[in-house]
């Protein structure tokens, strides 16, 4: 008897020849001739030195030796099948790709994503998160969310979540000493949002700016600045300056009481996070945006 492993093939014949009990009807289910079932099994026999089956009449019965490969056989094929079957749904499923920019991804989206999952569990979603949306290359199922205005969303675009920012920190940086007034900002540790795109957002000289507020260079020599506005938020939390907190995004941290506000709010009310409608017509996709414009406050 060789130690060569023995073949897959072999023992998903032999257990659907155990199971039904009959070569015949085994043949019809694995969609071969029987004498090609019957072939098999005695190749089978053949490697292992052992009689596996007694043909009868009508049908077969197991020998001893049969009964124990059978056994093993057949729970090893079952889990084979099982996991086969689970890779073969998750390839079917749809994958649709989602492009945003990092703190809506991170502080909008994907916490709502678990009720989209559960809706439609037959459809992936892969989140591409970059600060230029639009600079991505992108197919004609691509859903995008970007930041601007209705002109940059383009015609059928969806408002999601406009823009409105209030100075927000954390607990203890408002307990030891409040702003006690708006020109007060300007001589306090600020945290800044870089900006290196062609779209505008409120940013701190905005804000100052709005309230008739300058601010002279010699206050911003401790001031922090991050690319990225989970960044920002984290270094909020952490007491190291005041922040812009944008409203829709940083809400579930202000009630929690991680962060609160420290001054009046300013909004762009025609600006902010807008859906642009894919040029598909696929369900799926049209699932994915229907969703997202019900999850608007």
């Amino acid at each position: 008897m060789s130690e060569r492993p023995l073949d897959l093939g072999w023992m998903r014949i032999f257990t659907e020849v155990a199971r039904r009990g009959s070569l015949t009807a085994a043949a019809a289910t694995l969609r071969l001739t029987q004498p090609a079932v019957s072939y098999q099994i005695r190749r089978l026999e053949d490697e292992l030195g052992v009689a596996l089956i007694r043909r009868k009449h009508r049908g077969i019965e197991l020998t001893a030796e049969g009964h124990r490969l059978f056994e093993v056989a057949s729970r090893s094929v079952d889990a084979i099948d099982l996991v086969a079957g689970q890779l073969r749904k998750t390839d079917e499923r749809q994958t649709i790709r989602l492009h945003t920019d990092y703190a809506f991804s991170s502080l909008w989206l994907i916490p709502r994503m678990h009720g989209f999952r559960l809706l439609n569990p037959d459809i992936n979603i892969q989140i591409v998160a970059t600060q230029d949306p639009l600079g991505q290359g992108k197919h004609d199922s691509d859903v995008m969310i970007i930041f601007g205005t209705k002109q940059d969303a383009g015609e059928g675009g969806v408002l999601l979540l406009s823009e409105k920012v209030t100075p927000v920190c954390a607990p203890a940086m408002l307990a030891a000493s409040a702003p006690a007034s708006i020109a007060e900002f300007s001589r306090r540790k600020l945290i800044h949002l870089e900006n290196n795109s062609q779209t505008h957002w409120y940013d701190w000289a905005d804000y100052l700016n709005q309230f008739g507020v300058d601010r002279t260079p010699e206050h911003s020599g401790g001031d922090l600045s991050f690319n990225n506005y989970a960044m920002v938020v984290q270094a909020s939390i952490c007491e190291q300056g005041f922040a812009l907190g944008w409203a829709g995004l940083i809400d579930p941290l202000l009630e929690a009481g991680v962060l609160v506000t420290a001054g009046p709010s300013l909004d762009a009310p025609n600006r902010g996070y807008w859906l642009m409608r894919p040029k598909t017509k696929d369900v799926a996709v049209g699932k994915l945006t229907e969703w997202l414009i019900g999850e608007r406050h």
